[in-house]
This record gives structure tokens, sequence and C-alpha cells, in this order.
């Protein structure tokens, strides 16, 4: 891969072409869609959504990666944030964003708090979480796992879980299964 994942930002790259075909299918993203890719990293979801949406705006913190983006793709195909996505202004990319990603796991909860806030700006989301974050998400009340996760999303978004991604699907691989969640606002 040419890069070696650094721990600080929760890097695990999404590496099976399998799991990227399913991911991309259920975004069905479409030329003209302002798609907002959280942590594009090395790209493996990158390609397919500017190759069938034609523009992706991507925030990405680590500059190393950032400087690989900004290199392999033309300001036509990609607008660049080399920032960090809990303290990023989503207000400032306009309406209708459709926010994809494959989330550290250590700031899941915080940035979807943070994305909830401008739930008026999306269309849907559709990001990798551990599969308990997801199992969080998606718990019906009196549930074991139903708690504040749920209730704050759930009070804003339909939430879903779409399919289960192992940990082989990834380099280097988590401890832990994914889960890729759809969330549209109510």
């Amino acid at each position: 891969m040419g890069h070696i994942a650094r721990k600080r930002f929760g890097q695990h790259f999404l590496a099976d072409p399998h799991y990227v075909g399913r991911i991309v299918a259920a975004i069905a993203p479409q030329p003209g869609d302002h798609l907002v890719e959280i942590g594009p990293g090395l790209a493996a979801l990158t390609a397919p959504l500017v190759e069938r949406a034609g523009h992706l705006t991507a925030i990405e913190i680590d500059r190393d990666l950032a400087a690989r983006l900004a290199d392999r793709y033309a300001p036509s195909q990609l607008t660049l944030h080399v920032a960090d996505a809990l303290e990023f202004d989503y207000a400032a990319l306009g309406e209708r964003l459709r926010v994809v990603g494959n989330l550290p796991y250590n700031i899941s909860s915080p940035l979807l708090f943070r994305l909830a806030r401008h739930d008026d700006r999306i269309v849907d989301i559709h990001v990798m979480l551990q599969r308990e974050v997801v199992a969080r998400m998606t718990a019906t009340p009196g549930s074991p796992d139903y708690g504040r996760l749920g209730v704050m999303l759930q009070a804003r978004f339909a939430v879903q879980r779409l399919f289960i991604v192992p940990p082989g699907a990834f380099a280097p691989p988590p401890r832990v299964d994914s889960a890729v969640p759809r969330l549209v606002p109510l």
C-alpha cells in the first residue's frame, strides 16, 4: 500500500474489492450527487465514487494521505479538505450532502452526533463502523443495546444496518467485525 497505518488516527484501510463494491452499490452514487467522504485514506471508496458521481468532497486528517489524494485526482474530481472531521464545518459544504466513509472507530459516536446537527443538509449517510456501534444505533427500546446513541440518532434518522464486514476485508485487520448502516433523515 505504500503507507503505514497510524494507530493515532485509527487507520484500518478497506482493501477487499468485494466489500468496496457492496458499499458503492448501497450508496448508488449518481452524477451530480454531492458526495462527502470522511477519511478517504487510500481511496478504496474514493475511486469508484468519483468514477460514478464525477466529483467528491473529501475530509482527510492525515497529511500524507491527503498529499497522495491531491496527486491522484484533479480538482475537478476531488475537493480535498485536510482537516479533523470532528471539527469540520459541514454547513460550509452546502445542501443535499451524501456522507460516506470508513470511520475511525475511536471517533464514530462523537462524529455521528456532529453530523446529526446537520441533518437538514444531509440526504443520507453510509459509513463503516464497529459492529457493536451499529447494534446500538439500530437497537429497539428496552433491548440491551438501546441507549443514548440509538435514542439520539433514531430521533433524527431512519437507521438500518445493511451488512457486516469481516476483519479480513481491511489492512491491517481490526480486532472486531464492522458493519455498514444507512442513515436517512426523518
